[in-house]
C-alpha cells in the first residue's frame, strides 16, 4: 500500500466531498477511515482535505500544478473501486 499512495510530484492537493450520514457516501467514509493515515504518512506536505456537507454526492478532486483540477464522482462505487479511482488520480493518470 505504501507505493500506491505515494502521490505524483505534480499533485498539490487532494480534496474529498461527502455526506456525514447518507448511505451513498458510506463507501467513501469507510475508504477514508482506512486509508487517510497511510496517505498522510507517505505525503506529509500534500494537503488532503475532507469536506462534509449534508446530502452531497461523494466526489474527489485532485489539484495539480498550474491550477489544473480533475474530479471523479464516487457515488455507487465500492471501497475497492474508490481505491482504484483515487490511485489513478494521485498518480496523475486520469
Amino acid at each position: 500500500m505504501a507505493t500506491k499512495y505515494a502521490f505524483a510530484q505534480g499533485l498539490k492537493e487532494l480534496r474529498f466531498h461527502l455526506c456525514q450520514t447518507s448511505e451513498h457516501s458510506a463507501a467513501a467514509r469507510n475508504f477514508l477511515l482506512r486509508t487517510y493515515p497511510t496517505m498522510k504518512k507517505h505525503n506529509p506536505h500534500t494537503p488532503i482535505m475532507i469536506r462534509e456537507a449534508q446530502n452531497v454526492e461523494p466526489k474527489v478532486w485532485a489539484r495539480y500544478e498550474f491550477g489544473k483540477e480533475k474530479m471523479v464522482p464516487l457515488n455507487g462505487l465500492d471501497d475497492k473501486a474508490i481505491e482504484n479511482r483515487v490511485t489513478e488520480l494521485v498518480k496523475g493518470s486520469v
